[in-house]
Parts: C-alpha cells; sequence; structure tokens
C-alpha cells in the first residue's frame, strides 16, 4: 500500500522543559485525563499555588519527588495545577487553600475554575482555542489560573459546567480528536467532554497538515518512516487518518508545542501511546486552524 511518509525535523534541545501549574490541569501523561486524582485525607495538605512545581514542593517539605507522587497517585511528575491538595508525606498540619473564585461571573466573561483547561472552555462556548486567545489575549494556550476571568466573544450561552458542543465538528456522541493547529495542541473527546489533552507538532508551512474531518483507518504499534535523505525506524503508536498523514510519537524531537513536521501529527511517546490505546480504528479525527 502506498502512502505518502513523513517525519517531523531532527531538533536537538538540551534543555529540561518543566510543566509549571499555572492553573490549567491539561494532562499530557497516558491515562491521566483532564482531573488529576484526589488528593488522601490523611498529612500534611498543600494547596498548589502558580509557580509551584513537584520539585519545589517536594524540597520545602523535605521529601522527595517521587515520595510525593506515590502519595497522591501522579504519573506525570511534570503535572500539577493551580488549586490541586496534594497530600504531603509524613505531614500534620494543614494549608489553607485560596479563596473560591465567584461563581457568578457578568455577561460574557467566563471565571475559570480548578481542573479548567483553554480546550475544555472553548468547547464549552461553541469556540475555537484560537478565538478564545485571541479574545482574550492569551500567548500561551497552557496558562490560565483559577479566577481569572476570561472574555467569551462572540460564543453561545449555555454553557453551563458540563459544557455545550465540541470546537469546529459536527456531533459526534463517540470517541474523537480535535487538533487546533493554531494552538498546536490536540484534545481527545468522549462526546462533547474531554478528556485527555496534550502539545503537538504539526506541518510547517511549506509541508502543512490538511484540514478536515477524517476517520483513522489503520494503526501500527511500530513502524518505519523513509523517504529523500531519512530513515526513521520504530516510529511508534501510529494512527494513518488521511492517506499518508497520521498521528504518532516522535522521539526525535522535544519542541512540542510549534510545527515541526513534514504534515503528520508528532505527539509525546507517551501522549501517542495513551491515544494510540484509547481510538479504535474508525475515530473521527477533526482538524482545523
Amino acid at each position: 500500500m502506498h502512502r505518502r511518509l513523513c517525519f517531523s525535523l531532527i531538533v536537538v534541545i538540551v534543555a529540561v522543559s518543566t510543566f509549571v501549574g499555572g492553573g490549567t490541569a491539561a494532562a499530557s501523561s497516558p491515562g491521566q485525563g483532564i482531573v488529576s486524582r484526589p488528593a488522601q485525607a490523611s498529612g500534611t495538605i498543600y494547596v498548589v499555588r502558580a509557580g509551584d512545581t513537584l520539585g519545589r514542593i517536594a524540597a520545602r517539605y523535605g521529601t522527595t519527588v517521587q515520595a510525593l507522587m506515590n502519595a497522591n497517585g501522579i504519573r506525570n511528575a511534570n503535572f500539577v495545577y493551580v488549586g490541586q491538595r496534594l497530600v504531603i508525606p509524613g505531614g500534620s498540619s494543614a494549608v489553607s487553600p485560596p479563596a473560591s473564585a465567584p461563581t457568578s461571573p457578568t455577561p460574557g466573561t467566563y471565571i475559570v475554575r480548578r481542573g479548567d483547561t483553554l480546550s475544555s472552555i472553548a468547547a464549552r462556548y461553541h469556540m475555537t482555542v484560537a478565538r478564545l486567545m485571541r479574545a482574550n489575549n492569551l500567548a500561551n494556550p497552557n496558562v490560565i489560573y483559577v479566577g481569572q476571568r476570561l472574555a467569551i466573544s462572540g460564543g453561545s450561552t449555555g454553557g453551563g459546567a458540563t459544557g455545550g458542543g465540541a470546537p469546529s465538528s459536527p456531533a459526534v456522541s463517540g470517541r474523537w480528536i480535535d487538533v487546533d493547529l493554531s494552538a498546536q495542541r490536540l484534545t481527545a473527546y468522549e462526546g462533547s467532554r474531554p478528556v485527555f489533552n496534550a502539545l503537538v507538532s504539526t506541518g510547517l508551512p511549506r509541508t502543512p497538515t490538511v484540514q478536515g474531518r477524517f476517520k483513522v483507518y489503520v494503526k501500527y504499534r511500530s513502524t518505519t518512516m523513509s523517504g529523500p535523505g531519512y530513515n526513521l525506524p520504530g516510529v511508534p503508536y501510529t494512527m494513518y487518518f488521511h492517506k499518508g498523514y497520521g498521528l504518532h510519537g516522535a522521539y526525535w524531537h522535544n519542541n512540542f508545542g510549534r510545527p515541526m513536521s513534514h504534515g503528520c501529527v508528532n505527539l509525546r511517546t507517551a501522549d501517542a501511546q495513551w491515544l494510540f490505546n484509547w481510538a479504535p480504528v474508525g475515530t473521527v479525527v477533526n482538524i482545523h486552524g
């Protein structure tokens, strides 16, 4: 079977990027979902603040990152969010949580709650992430905080706590995938409910990712991608959705959040694995700018 192969530019980035919970609960680890597991009831309780990381919290309380992860059922050491309540192993006193956000926003605004992401808010008001960012002059789709007031410009009303339809897609009752090219972000949905969120790298300007509504037609746990000047064995968790365009893990770069590919949708290997296990053949893939 002939198909167009694609790969990402190989970039060597000598940096350690730490996800800081600035109010977004976007999950980027397999099985993490949108909301982290609730903290256990015993021990010192620490409420995550803007700028916190597990490393800083561990140092503050004389414990280790691994101990914090074990005590709170956390799978990804880079995943904490503002307002999250963490059990500090061996502690006894509690830290008071921040004041709750107002519950009655003025018309045309939304007040960010714990567990919100821009994708889930955009879906609730039938907007794209890019449109929501423009309406609020946001530079980073990953940085929102509890209590932040967002302008809902031109979105529909009636969002409520459970949300409305999903962005830029016809009604889909089952599992489906949304790829926002302008935000370089993928969101997995079950109906209108977002269940997984990850940064991606899509096509460069000269090799853009196709836009439209497609379906996964074949899956490969590992495959080789090759072409003039490159040969990439073992490309993990590949799901083709249109000719040679696919969603797959990319082990050759760590520059997710920026266009990097020859048209495919690149994910971190762990994110690609989660998506591969979650999405069956036939899953709708909705791609838009």
